[in-house]
This record gives C-alpha cells, structure tokens and sequence, in this order.
C-alpha cells in the first residue's frame, strides 16, 4: 500500500504534486485512446481507462459489480460514480506503489458527469486539466460501426451508439463546460487524421508545462 498523501484539498488521496492526473474526454469514438496511447510513448503517463477498467471488472470472478456493470453498459448508461472512482483509485495505488507515491496519469473517459469529477477531485486527487477531443456525431457513427465490425463490442452498434452519444452530450458536456469556466480545458479538434490531431495534442501539452520523457 502507497502512503497516503494530502493535499491542499483535506481528505485526498493523493498530493498533485505527487500524482499528476490529466482527464481525457471526447464523444464515443472520438480516438482517445490512440492519443493516450502516443502520449504515453512520449510523456510517460500511465493510461487508465475508466471503460476498460469496468469491462475487465464486469468480468472478473466474484465481483460484486460485475452484473450490475454489465447491465449499464449494455443500456448505454453511466456506472455509478462510487464504483468507477474506486476502480480509478486502485489501479492508480497499484501503479505508484513501486515509484515512491509518484504517478502521471491519463484518466480516458471520465468524468462522464459533474458528480464524479467532483467525487474524484475531492477524494483522490484534484486534475490538471482536461484534453477534450471535439468530433462531430456523423463522424463518430462512422467511425463506431466500423470499429464494431472487429471489437467484438457489444455496444458498438446503430442503437448503442446513439444512446451513448445522447448521453455523452447531456451529462458529459456540462463537465466540459464546468472546467471550461476554470481555465482548465484543452480543446483539440478529432476530425482531422490521428497524426495530425496528435502534433495539437503535443502544443497542447507544451502549453501546460507537460515535458516529453527523457529518451533512454
């Protein structure tokens, strides 16, 4: 178990002087993940996604959220925060506990709703800020439903898919807003080719002070 660190917010989990945490948003489909995966070659960060770290949960062994997270999903709908936030916290303890309580994370697709970002940054740490990838609906459909052809997802089809944009733009969007108002979003377009978007991605952490890893 890593120390507990504090920070200025009482009661958190982790000091941000200690644990970095960047939140990446965008709709379904939106290519989040093939840009944490470039910047985790680059700047070192660990990639936690708060979807897979719910579909691994939702199939592993004596959970006790395993059907309930299924049930979710498979409606399109947001996992209750308690749940996500706890799964979040301990993959972040296990990845710091060999590295002096010290960690940069990646956290792709959440907050999903004002009330986990709030839960989040008042019990396990507070974020630097937010990279939101801003792709239009078509788009996304587009991108989903050939993703679908091989994923294997069951949610990646036409009725999955709209649920989920649906509910990405009425309760996601209003946490873009909220961080938006505190100066701590990075838009980037996600319409262009991933090479392109990630050259944005790249001012964009340079703008923020995020320095590349050293090459070994």
């Amino acid at each position: 178990m890593p120390p507990v660190e504090k920070s200025g917010k009482s009661g958190t989990t982790f000091s941000p002087e200690e644990v970095k945490v960047v939140f990446v948003l965008g709709g379904p489909g939106a290519g989040k993940g093939t840009q944490c995966a470039n910047l985790v070659r680059d700047y070192g960060f660990r990639h936690l996604s708060a979807g897979d770290l719910l579909r691994a949960e939702q199939d592993r062994e004596g959970s006790e959220y395993g059907e309930m997270i299924k049930k979710y999903i498979r409606e399109g709908d947001i996992v209750p925060m308690e749940v996500t936030v706890k799964l979040l916290e301990n993959a972040m303890k296990e990845d710091i506990k060999d590295k002096h309580g010290k960690g940069s994370f990646l956290i792709d697709g959440f907050p999903r709703k004002m009330d986990q970002a709030e839960h989040f940054e008042d019990t396990v740490v507070p974020s630097r800020f937010i990279l939101f990838f801003d792709c239009p609906e078509e788009e996304l459909e587009k991108r989903l439903l050939n993703r679908g052809k091989t994923s294997g997802r069951s949610d990646d089809n036409v009725e999955s898919i709209k649920k989920r944009f649906k509910t990405f733009v009425e309760t996601s969007m209003p946490v873009v807003k909220y961080f938006e108002d505190e100066g701590k979003v990075e838009n980037v377009s996600a319409v262009a080719s991933p090479e392109e978007v990630y050259q944005h991605v790249k001012e964009r952490m340079e703008k923020r002070g995020i320095p590349v890893k050293p090459r070994a």
